[in-house]
């Protein structure tokens, strides 16, 4: 059952009206749900449809595309000697469909384009050359090697430049999606629960796949990341590897950016991985950035050049702090760490990345969704003895001339604000005020779990985000 996604549903059942051939490219993480969205979305019905082999040379890939041929319906023909003839039997194969629209979907696009195949080029021909001269058919491609798929397909500088007609980046799920997940397999999980998993798998759904029913999510944990033939146990070799041919520069850098919760600018990186600054770099940069491994902003007042880059795959930041340096082999480390202070660090740090996840919930929940708005961090360093520095990790700069400064808090019951809390946050506001010279209404917005304990310092706060707000539907709640 296809959960969420209504968005990207709606838009490739469009592909069905156009009147227009169509040449779609899904791409996104590994096991984010590229193929059984489009599977789903189609009702498993192609005209034709096929998936590459991983590290099968030319021959063979060859020869399964004719095997898909053959279950597709076309008989009689040659075995083809490259990539050029396999489209021309795809042509003829579609050209005796009497379907309105013949949809095409092609599966592990990459682990087809094999060295001196020829493909990219034979696929650029069976498009340029055959299909758009057409008004019926609807090509659809993915692939794990997401790498691959933005550099070749939707980046392409050659003969497939501006083919595309649509592009789908395909996200994790958010907080509610999972919600709607848990419900639907029977989990039983609270919201609270929810959150602690999303903190560690993120939204992506073959993670959550492998929770049992009739398990606690401590159960859970210890099972898939901590026993040695757990599901997630060696997820990260098998993660980087498949959405990049050559991954080793790009897991240096989200090493040397799991070491600095709030990210690090370009120069930072380049001197803790000792990556050369070339293209190999940049390239790096750039795909974790449009996998949506990293995210890179700039910091309130500073210049586009001066931008960070922050980490922000859930699951990435949890085996480095857990399974990497779970040295003693402990197979229940997870539930023999619930209450002790690494887990409550870590806890909060997640919630913390989670907030940023969900940024859209929390304009809707403070209601100014449709004011045009940018995130952004700010950090001020003492410029003499005797001062104090602050620091803000979330703060939305609105249009309508306001900024909310978010201090987030992971709290386990109502979060207490007491009196130093408050004195810091006075603090943070009245320096950030001083410092930045904003002529804009400043506000201090807190975002906590279960909201703020009543009374006392907490009626200065000006609003308030709880955990359920994250779980809303940023697209269609009003």
């Amino acid at each position: 059952m296809l959960i969420g996604r209504d968005k990207e549903k709606n838009e490739l059942l469009g592909l069905l009206e156009s009147d227009q051939s169509e040449f779609v490219a899904v791409y996104g993480r590994r096991r984010v749900g590229k193929t059984f969205l489009i599977r789903e979305t189609f009702q498993y019905r192609f005209d034709f449809q096929h998936t590459g082999i991983l590290d099968a040379p030319m021959g063979e890939q060859i020869a399964e595309f004719c095997k898909s041929l053959q279950t597709a319906g076309l008989r009689k023909f040659e075995m083809p000697k490259n990539w050029h003839e396999a489209f021309h039997l795809l042509e003829n194969l579609l050209s005796k469909s009497k379907a309105a629209k013949k949809v095409v979907f092609i599966d592990e696009l990459p682990w087809m384009d094999t060295p001196n195949s020829n493909f990219v080029r034979a696929l650029d021909h069976f498009w340029n050359g055959w299909a758009t001269a057409r008004k019926d058919i609807v090509l659809i491609v993915c692939g794990s090697a997401t790498s691959w798929v933005i550099n070749k397909v939707i980046m392409n500088y050659g003969g497939l430049h501006n083919r595309l007609t649509r592009q789908i980046f395909l996200r994790p799920f958010t907080l509610g999606e999972c919600e709607q997940y848990v419900v639907t397999r029977n989990l039983g999980y609270t919201r609270k629960q929810i959150l602690e998993a999303y903190m560690a798998i993120g939204g992506i759904p073959f993670y959550w796949s492998f929770l049992k029913k009739g398990k606690s999510l401590a159960q859970n944990f210890d099972r898939m990341f901590f026993s040695e033939n757990g599901e997630m146990t060696r997820e990260f070799e098998a993660l980087y590897a498949s959405l990049f041919r050559h991954p080793e520069p790009h897991i240096a850098v989200i090493q040397a950016l799991s070491k600095k919760k709030s990210g690090m600018l370009r120069e930072e990186i380049l001197l803790e991985t000792k990556l050369s600054d070339n293209t190999v770099f940049i390239k790096a940069l750039k795909e974790l950035e449009q996998c949506g491994f990293i995210r890179k902003y700039s910091c309130f007042g500073k210049k586009t050049k001066d931008a960070v880059y922050q980490l922000m795959d859930n699951y990435t930041l949890f085996y480095f702090k857990f399974v990497q340096e779970n040295q003693n082999g402990d197979t229940h480390f997870w539930t023999s760490n619930l209450n002790a202070t690494v887990h409550n660090a870590w806890a909060g740090l997640a919630f913390e990345r989670v907030c940023l996840q969900h940024l859209p919930q929390i304009k809707l929940a403070l209601g100014f969704s449709a004011v045009i708005s940018s995130a952004h961090s700010w950090i001020y360093k003492p410029k003499g003895k005797g001062e104090t520095g602050a620091q803000i990790d979330l703060l939305i700069d609105r249009k309508d001339q306001t900024i909310n400064l978010c201090e987030m808090k992971y709290a386990g019951d109502a979060y207490v604000i007491d009196e130093e809390e408050d004195q810091r946050l006075r603090h943070r506001q009245a320096t950030f005020v001083r410092e930045s010279g904003t002529k804009k209404t400043v506000l201090t917005t807190m975002i906590t779990t279960y909201g703020l304990s009543k009374g006392g310092y907490s009626d200065e706060i000006h609003s308030q985000v709880v955990m359920s707000d994250l779980f809303r539907n940023a697209d269609f709640d009003d």
